[in-house]
């Protein structure tokens, strides 16, 4: 790993400018988006594109989305673009939506992870933006966490994770989304959706007209389709609402702490006398709940606890990203 010094906080009013001056310099800087906090890097520079793999100790065939100023930079990076992917560009974008597109044939950049498409998006946090808009040019910017653990959603999530393994953190408060973009495979007709996010296909067509798969599994190589991810340090577990008074019974005693979303288990955690600061009430609105798990489970999980308990969201297309999501991070 590259030697660094105590990573900087970029928290002052020339934040933007001192984090533009480090990736004109071929360093890394954690950036907040709507989603999480990325991990960018100057997608031109090799190097500087190695330090992101090198500082998450992320496997150099694990492709990195590209995110853009605006639509227009599109063709400096991807050929062939079909009208079905311009309209999703149109109505999600700036927004938490990635778009699969075939790559240019001279592009020959490490972003692609040596696949023939590439990861774009026009990030909508203004700072990001702002950023992007200086530099005129793309950055790679997978979240900035280590690879395989909980995403960060604020500065000191990232700062907690990575210091001393990037140059700097920008400082610019919480996501408002809190989890990571949904992923369209927009490089031929056939539209899939490769990773559930905020944007579902309901919402695509709702919105575009456009009718989208979404594969209930599929071996695409695109970012967050590994099996463990997205994992705080203690295991977590996902378990059946009716199995919660057994796992109470058996852990009444430990440190176990419980993320869950139901008021039936919450009367059930007070009933079997379990302190108040071991739950976690997320809400059971699906948008609501995406935004605070990552929140929930970096608090959780700063209490060092032994097992975190996780109830088994709802199923249905409104809870795929989250179901996506605890799924891989209660995977051992």
């Amino acid at each position: 790993m590259t030697s660094l010094q105590p990573t900087q906080l970029l928290n002052t009013e020339e934040r933007i400018n001192q984090a533009v001056a480090l990736l004109k310099a071929g360093e890394c800087v954690a950036l907040p988006t709507e989603t999480v906090y990325g991990l960018a890097a100057d997608a031109t520079n090799r190097d500087a594109v190695a330090k992101i793999f090198i500082a998450k100790g992320r496997p150099t065939n694990h492709p990195l989305i590209v995110h853009i100023p605006n639509q227009s930079h599109v063709h400096h990076w991807a050929k062939n673009v079909n009208k079905a992917a311009i309209t999703l560009a149109d109505a999600f974008w700036p927004g938490p939506l990635t778009l699969i597109l075939n790559a240019k044939d001279d592009l020959n950049s490490p972003v692609t992870g040596g696949l023939p498409t590439i990861g774009l998006r026009v990030p909508a946090h203004p700072e990001f933006l702002a950023v992007l808009k200086q530099l005129n040019t793309g950055l790679a910017a997978p979240s900035a966490n280590r690879y395989k653990q909980l995403s960060p959603i604020s500065a000191a999530h990232v700062m907690r994770d990575l210091n001393g393994r990037i140059s700097a953190v920008l400082q610019g408060g919480e996501c408002n989304v809190g989890i990571e973009s949904t992923i369209v495979d927009a490089s031929s007709q056939q539209l899939r959706i490769l990773r559930p996010g905020p944007i579902s296909a309901a919402d695509i067509l709702q919105k575009t007209g456009l009718h989208v798969s979404t594969p209930h599994s599929h071996n695409e190589v695109v970012p967050g389709n590994v099996k463990a991810h997205y994992q705080p340090n203690a295991p977590a577990m996902l378990a059946n609402t009716e199995d919660f008074a057994k796992i109470l019974s058996e852990n009444s005693q430990g440190k176990s702490h419980y993320l869950i979303y139901s008021t039936q288990v919450q009367q059930q955690l007070l009933a079997n006398d379990i302190p108040s600061e071991r739950i976690t009430k997320l809400s059971s609105c699906p948008i609501e709940y995406a935004k605070n798990m990552y929140k929930a489970l970096h608090l959780i999980d700063e209490k060092t606890p032994l097992n975190i308990y996780i109830e088994k969201p709802p199923v249905g297309s409104e809870w795929a990203a989250v179901n996506d999501r605890l799924s891989r991070a209660a995977t051992s």
